[in-house]
């Protein structure tokens, strides 16, 4: 028995389903071409079919006009401008731009598939189209239309956000002390020992971190209230350390900890910070794929300055403020 997974997998397989079936046709396309001893190719109709409608275009009207990818037009013309089908010339006063045009021989051979290919090709395309479903074309249509108002990516983001609780950050207040110490002691002796150092900033944060000039950030979520919390640490003069960052173990599955650290990092360049860095050990491992996936490069330096800080520590990590964030 045949079998069609694409077509078994319904709308998670549309995408690719029709990706397939524009392929069919599109080789099936290449093959009338050669029947005929023409030497473009289904993917060349794009543009062919552009430039015989609206005339000389630049590569950003191509694009407009496509609805294709700025790099594909260019592949497409670079392919068309060796067969001697489409050329370029500037724009009059503009010796920066380039228009897309089509030459006598182009122009003859768009002329040709206008009269004759085209309208049996338009014929057998409307033949598989019939039937009595809805109108193919307007269906299409339709698509075309939600994904230009939505992309399917923000429909994915939004289909995952709507099974998360919303996620919020919310700036230190005494208030939120406990959460602070309750959060931090929660995952550290989770899996280490609680040390003099963590004692003496979790129970005094105002003086060991706000005082000095740093920050305590936390994560809120609908329904959960305070789940994560992170710190930056003046440690001397302009160098920072990120510290203290944590989740509650029940909220564990929400991208809190990405979240939170993507916005302490936000924070953390508008700061006067010159050198920011961290101190964890290797067992908080997927802690350190989430610091290297935002960033954070490991520091034999770091560890020789800092690294004794908590007998704990056997991984220091480093940032750059000045690249761009990567999360």
């Amino acid at each position: 028995m045949t079998r069609d997974v694409l077509a078994e997998m319904g709308y998670l397989a549309l995408g690719s389903r029709m990706k397939r079936l524009a392929e069919r046709m599109q080789a099936d396309a290449t093959k009338v071409f050669a029947d005929r001893g023409l030497p473009i190719q289904g993917t060349h109709f794009p543009l062919l079919a552009a430039l015989t409608t609206y005339g000389p275009l630049s590569v950003t009207e191509a694009v407009e006009a496509v609805g294709i990818s700025q790099p594909a037009v260019t592949r497409i013309h670079n392919a068309l401008q060796k067969l001697g089908i489409t050329t370029t010339s500037r724009v009059k006063g503009d010796n920066r731009q380039k228009l897309i045009r089509l030459t006598a021989k182009g122009e003859a051979l768009l002329e040709e598939l206008k009269a004759d290919l085209w309208p049996q090709v338009r014929r057998a395309a409307q033949g598989l189209c019939e039937g009595e479903e809805t109108d193919f074309l307007s269906w299409i249509a339709r698509l075309e239309g939600a994904l230009q108002d939505l992309s399917l990516h923000d429909r994915i983001r939004s289909e995952g956000a709507s099974r998360h609780p919303a996620l919020r950050l919310v700036e230190f207040d005494d208030r939120l002390a406990p959460e602070f110490d309750a959060i931090t002691r929660e995952w550290v002796e989770a899996m280490f020992t609680l040390e003099k150092k963590d004692i003496e900033i979790i129970e005094n944060p105002r003086e060991k971190i706000l005082a000095p000039g740093g920050e305590i950030l936390f994560v809120e979520a609908d329904g959960l209230g305070i789940i994560g919390t992170c710190a930056l640490m003046q440690v001397e003069g302009n160098v920072f350390e990120l510290t203290k960052m944590g989740v509650r173990e029940t909220a564990r599955g929400l991208k809190a900890g990405e979240f939170l650290l993507q916005r302490t990092l936000e924070r953390a360049r508008q700061m006067p910070i010159g050198e920011l860095f961290l101190l964890t050990n290797s067992k908080c491992a997927a802690a350190i794929h989430l610091y290297e996936k935002a960033g954070f490069m490991h520091d034999a330096d770091i560890m020789a300055r800092y690294g004794a800080s908590y007998a704990r520590c056997n991984v220091a990590m480093s940032y750059d403020l000045s690249k761009p964030p990567r999360i």
